[in-house]
């Protein structure tokens, strides 16, 4: 029995409002990232600055006025936060296990990280194979905070409780109401707080288990390590469930879990194990490993026009993707937080490519050049690389030379 309310819009919009407005109470002033995703912004005195209903920085009050990201001096402005690591890094491909790996997929990702300190992996979702993983040490590491890539996990958990459809106007506060799609591709965190809230942290970690978060996405892959997914709601004091909904906040993610369910996304709803072959014969030998089938599959159509959006709308987060590559659709979302002085950057994604659909993830973690559209940047880059070398060209009925 589902959990949670079944309302209207008309009514929804009244209970949200009041959720909307716990949320402004619950917020707390932490180090974030600065509010790159952000698209909209309101001026204060001449100048713009990100509006705190996006995903965004440390909120610093300065004379007065509430700043998101940056701290407003005189005429100047200077962002509040100092990142201590490297964006950049010598040989992120040291050590990676390649023999079972698609060559032209594995040299695209090389080619897209460009030196960047982070790992690329790209997935077949119609059986859960890793056709490439660049930086494995990264991909199977505990994981890091998913961000506002959270936020899939959460509309999805939204839509099943039928708590909203993508056109529901949800209120925000005073006049401000949005729908599912332009909240996913702007990166809306108010309106996933206020969705976090409706339906409770118990329902909430009951999808998010359901989606693979909290468990191994890997079958037998040496190295893997379990990313974390808390049996306790965060503190009120810190943001509550809210905050775990629109940044992940208490949530450690795996590259792999976030790319397990993006191809579950993909194929309709079958959450496959994901498997890395070590040699051509194990590529040869593999067969999928379902883990579970989602009930997800009368919803998907529903989060895909935010997906797409966020890559296609004017104002997505995930416009620089298109700065690359515009040849087939791409269905993504993007993610940007930090910690200790450390940035994370992530874009997960799907293209509907005429060789059938690839799922790719790229998470990043350095400095201020580290965030979630340089992440869908190269991702774009990635789909370049791999469309010059041919990998999507028709050249035989069984894939001919791309492996999958």
């Amino acid at each position: 029995m589902k959990f949670g309310l079944k309302v209207g819009a008309a009514l929804l919009v009244g209970v949200v409002a009041v959720a909307g407005a716990a949320a402004g109470t619950a917020r707390k002033p932490v180090r974030r990232a600065a509010a790159h995703h952000a698209e909209h912004a309101r001026p204060i005195r001449g100048r713009s600055v990100r509006s705190a209903v996006h995903e965004s920085g440390a909120t610093r009050v300065v004379r007065g006025r509430v700043v998101r990201g940056r701290v407003v001096v005189g005429r100047r402005a200077r962002y509040g936060e100092r990142f201590t690591a490297s964006s950049f890094a010598d040989d992120v491909t040291f050590g990676d296990v390649t023999a079972g790996e698609d060559p032209i997929v594995r040299q695209a990702a090389i080619q897209a990280l460009a030196g960047m300190n982070g790992t690329a992996m790209a997935i077949d979702p119609s059986t859960g194979r890793i056709l490439a993983m660049v930086n494995q040490k990264l991909a199977l590491s505990a994981g890091a905070e998913p961000c506002s890539t959270i936020k899939v996990a959460v509309a999805l958990a939204a839509l099943k409780e039928g708590i909203i459809t993508a056109d529901t106007p949800v209120n925000l506060g005073g006049h401000y109401t949005l729908d599912l799609t332009h909240a996913l591709a702007k990166s809306v965190n108010l309106y996933f707080e206020v969705l976090g809230r409706a339906m409770g942290f118990d329902r909430v970690k009951y999808y998010a288990n359901q989606f693979g978060l909290g468990e191994l996405a890997g079958y037998h892959i040496q190295g893997e390590h379990l990313g974390v997914y808390p049996d306790t709601e965060l503190p009120q004091a810190s943001g509550g469930v809210g905050r775990m909904c629109s940044f992940g906040e208490s949530i450690s993610m795996t590259p792999l879990q976030l790319g397990a369910l993006v191809s579950a996304i993909a194929n309709g709803g079958t959450l496959y194990y994901l498997q890395h072959p070590t040699s051509q014969a194990e590529v040869s030998n593999l067969q999928p490993q379902v883990k579970r089938q989602l009930d997800i599959a009368n919803v998907i159509p529903q989060i895909l026009p935010g997906m797409q959006g966020a890559v296609d709308f004017r104002n997505g987060t995930a416009r620089s993707l298109r700065t690359n590559f515009a040849q087939f659709p791409v269905f993504g979302k993007t993610g940007t937080c930090s910690n200790n002085g450390t940035r994370f950057g992530w874009f997960v994604s799907y293209a509907d490519t005429p060789k059938g659909r690839i799922v790719t993830v790229i998470f990043l973690e350095g400095g201020r050049p580290t965030f979630g559209p340089k992440a869908a940047e190269l991702t774009g880059a990635f789909y370049r690389a791999m469309y010059e070398g041919g990998y999507f060209s028709p050249k035989d009925s069984m894939g001919g030379s791309n492996g999958r």
